[in-house]
């Protein structure tokens, strides 16, 4: 599949782009804001593309500029299609359910739908109308009252959100998924499930993950949107608050280091013993939580997050025992530094499942020095 993405260096394009990744695709080709002012400019761009996901607009500002941007924007995207040789196959605008509901943001995603779908001679249009959506990496104090709460949480503040209002919200993977037409088969719902619950009831479950999670644990995950949920805190904490010491209990019968402490829910926990120089990992999850604790010898846990190019690197020792939650969307390794074998422990908060396996391969970046 060949996508081709407006917005794709947004929160929402970011998504789109790691789900790509995860199913084997093409790096989608983005489509720059700059180049959407030249119809040619697009047209390229555009040629030979199977799928178009428009995602570039405008949420926040003023009620000109929202009614105005959005609009022109998909003028833009439409000059582009109808200079096409080869237009895409499928065009897909990522509306809003709030689309026509007589405000300057829900009026203008209604008109630049229209514009949209006039634009789409002999191509299929897809009007996607979406909830608001959260997830990983989402920007604080903007549109997002998730990545808001989350990030107020990771900073040891007091979220502050109007308590009454009520909020329908879907992941970014899944929506991500109902964009590209990902079909079954993974972790992501193309019906992109929503979760409703009032400002008060989403700082009151976030701030009870994140009250539990400083003390080490794992918060009770019961369904899908907690671990989503949990993860979008989790990616406002990396990587300040890692690695996580460990309790070491020692006496004359030798050493006790608790691992994990998860409030209910599934889980797997398993052991690996990595000789000098190995390299375990090199792969990313769209939702898994995973853990890794250092119990014996000396290695590096390295992580980058998927997409970009910096690599953050933890030094580990069972002298030290810590553990290092990887955070989803962040490719991972760890490797065995030192000159002995290395023991490490690992910890999911879901079994293993062959058939659908959360785990897509991903190389971190170059390997660390081992030591002779």
């Amino acid at each position: 599949m060949r996508l081709a993405v407006t917005g794709a260096g947004g929160f929402l394009g970011w998504h789109v782009r790691v789900l790509a990744r995860a199913l084997g695709w093409p790096e989608p080709v983005a489509v720059a804001r700059a180049e959407l002012a030249d119809p040619a400019a697009v047209a390229a761009r555009l040629d030979g593309a199977d799928r178009l996901v428009h995602l570039a607009g405008v949420n926040r500002s003023g009620d000109g500029r929202i009614a105005h941007d959005n609009v022109a924007l998909a003028r833009a995207v439409g000059r582009g299609l109808r200079r096409c040789a080869a237009p895409p196959k499928t065009v897909v605008y990522a509306n809003s359910l709030h689309a026509g509901n007589g405000t300057p943001y829900g009026d203008a995603k209604a008109a630049a739908a229209a514009v949209l779908a006039e634009a789409c001679v002999d191509v299929d249009f897809v009007d996607l109308r979406m909830p608001r959506v959260y997830g990983e990496h989402g920007r604080p104090f903007g549109a997002s009252v998730v990545a808001t709460v989350c990030y107020q949480l990771a900073h040891d503040a007091v979220p502050t959100v109007p308590p009454d209002q009520v909020h329908e919200l879907a992941h970014a993977t899944d929506a991500a998924a109902a964009l590209v037409d990902a079909g079954p088969g993974g972790c992501w719902d193309t019906r992109m499930p929503v979760l409703r619950l009032t400002g008060h009831e989403l700082a009151e479950r976030l701030t009870a993950m994140a009250r539990t999670y400083r003390l080490g644990e794992i918060p009770a995950l019961t369904d899908r949107h907690d671990v989503r949920l949990f993860n979008t805190y989790r990616s406002m904490c990396f990587p300040r608050r890692y690695p996580m010491p460990l309790v070491r209990h020692a006496d004359a019968r030798g050493d006790l280091v608790e691992l994990v402490r998860s409030h209910g829910g599934a889980g797997q926990a398993f052991c690996s013993t990595s000789r000098p120089g190995v390299v375990r990992g090199e792969h990313f999850h769209l939702a898994k939580v995973e853990r890794f604790a250092v119990l014996r010898g000396t290695g590096e846990i390295a992580l980058r997050r998927v997409g970009e190019r910096g690599v953050v690197r933890f030094a580990v020792s069972g002298d030290h025992p810590v553990v290092v939650d990887m955070p989803s969307m962040w490719a991972h390794r760890i490797t065995n530094t030192g000159p002995d074998e290395l023991l490490t422990a690992f910890w999911a908060n879901e079994i293993y499942d062959p058939s659908q396996p959360d785990t897509y391969p991903e190389p971190v970046g170059p390997a660390p020095a081992v030591a002779a």
